[in-house]
């Protein structure tokens, strides 16, 4: 048996789960609906991702908790109807209607109204294998990844989904199933999957195949996201790569931090932000070259963040929903 880390390996210090190893169900209708309560703290709980979604912030964390912001992170209101109790760990909208929460049991969760009233599209609480990372193409295609290599895949908006697994050598009889920890965007149509044990994966045929990178960091991978051509992975002891040949060739970078970083956004302005544990906060304005590290005073570790208007991101963790400034010569302890 193992530990798993959730939410693409943040929450190994904030949450942990049990596993046994992937087994999936079919039948949907043998797991009733448990819908998440209503909370006036949801904004203040654990909460694991964070996407912006045209003008609107749609955060997702345990208890099944949904929250959306449409003044920049500034207030937050609760999701009236989500069809969950289980923890969630990722979010990603196709459009400003359409998005998909995953979590543990397995669970992916749709919503067609910009993220006020959700639906139940799969749940497995018998696997034990929480999904840590959800990324759809567009509205019919879609792919979900998780613990122990477990991916799936849906090409009808979620109606049917199946199981697949990202290398064609691997099966669930491998020796090493790596988690699966984030899957984001890369240039020119490509997705990545940010794994453990250094290994990431790439596809550049829409995700109809995935090849593995070698890098050479031997740690675990939490996050990435692309800009410009470039692709960002970050993780574990403040490790943080970048590539600028589509992953074929990695180059450390100083984060200017030893923390753990597992969520990260792009402002408006190109400037690259990365949040992690204990409250560190690291900011580049010249393409991920150098960074500039803050810390909040609570030192709260953060998972995920979102760019928020103009001038400012959304940070989510440990202690809910935080917003901070674009910019590290802005940021004042006393303040944020």
């Amino acid at each position: 048996m193992g530990i798993v880390s959730i939410a693409r390996g943040v929450a190994m210090t904030l949450a942990a789960l049990v596993i046994t190893g992937p087994a999936f169900a079919q039948n949907q209708a043998d797991y009733p609906v448990s819908m998440a309560f209503p909370s006036d703290l949801a904004s203040r709980a654990l909460l694991l991702d964070v996407e912006a979604s045209g003008d609107r912030l749609i955060a997702v964390g345990e208890y099944g908790h949904i929250i959306y912001s449409d003044d920049f992170g500034d207030t937050w209101q609760q999701a009236s109807s989500v069809p969950t109790r289980a923890t969630l760990t990722s979010v990603d909208f196709v459009d400003a209607m359409n998005g998909w929460a995953v979590g543990h049991d397995a669970v992916i969760l749709h919503t067609e109204d910009g993220g006020l009233t959700w639906e139940r599209q799969y749940i497995d609480p018998l696997a034990e294998t929480p999904l840590l990372s959800v990324h759809f193409y567009d509205t019919n295609h879609g792919l979900a990844v998780g613990a122990f290599s477990l991916a799936m895949e849906t090409f009808d908006g979620g109606v049917t989904w199946e199981t697949r697994f990202l290398d064609l050598e691997m099966d669930e009889f491998a020796d090493i199933l790596y988690h699966l920890n984030g899957i984001f965007d890369g240039p020119d149509g490509s997705v990545f999957v940010a794994a453990e044990l250094g290994a990431v994966y790439r596809s550049t045929d829409g995700g109809v195949t995935f090849d593995e990178i070698t890098t050479p960091y031997d740690g675990s991978f939490w996050g990435g996201l692309s800009f410009n051509g470039t692709v960002l992975v970050f993780g574990m002891r403040g490790n943080v790569w970048r590539s600028d040949d589509m992953g074929d060739s990695w180059i450390k970078v100083d984060s200017d931090s030893i923390q753990s970083f597992g969520g990260g956004a792009v402002l408006a302005d190109g400037t690259i932000v990365l949040a992690g544990l204990g409250g560190a906060v690291t900011y580049s304005t010249d393409e991920a070259r150098t960074f500039t590290g803050v810390i909040r005073p609570a030192r709260r570790g953060h998972s995920a963040a979102a760019a928020a208007g103009e001038n400012g991101v959304v940070v989510v963790g440990e202690a809910g929903a935080a917003l901070m400034p674009g910019r590290a010569a802005d940021y004042a302890p006393e303040t944020f």
